[in-house]
């Protein structure tokens, strides 16, 4: 695979990418929910692994009941909580809540 300097990603980067405060990220590394690599005292994250563990961690997420809210998840927007995250990150960091 052809891999370009920008596939791999820091913790503010990563932070970003998936729309997350860094300090929840930093707690997902911690836990061991993310896949990461350590170099000397830097954080890594491989574009491509993210992706990856985003699918098949929190795959299709049609319809399938969010407990926190009461509510299906891929109904209408405006039903349930006002901050919703996106569908893959609500689901991913509804692990850490709990």
């Amino acid at each position: 695979m052809d891999e370009k300097p920008g596939d791999v990603q820091t913790i503010e980067e990563l932070s970003a990418y998936l729309k997350i405060p860094k300090l929840t990220l930093y707690k997902l590394v911690r836990e061991g929910k993310v896949p990461r690599q350590k170099i000397g005292r830097h954080w890594r994250f491989r574009k491509e692994a993210i992706d990856r563990w985003l699918e098949e961690t929190h795959g299709d997420t049609t319809n399938r009941q969010d407990s926190r809210f009461g509510r299906t998840e891929g109904a209408p927007e405006g039903r349930g909580h006002p901050h919703r995250l996106s569908t893959s990150i609500s689901s991913c960091l509804a692990g850490c809540w709990t």
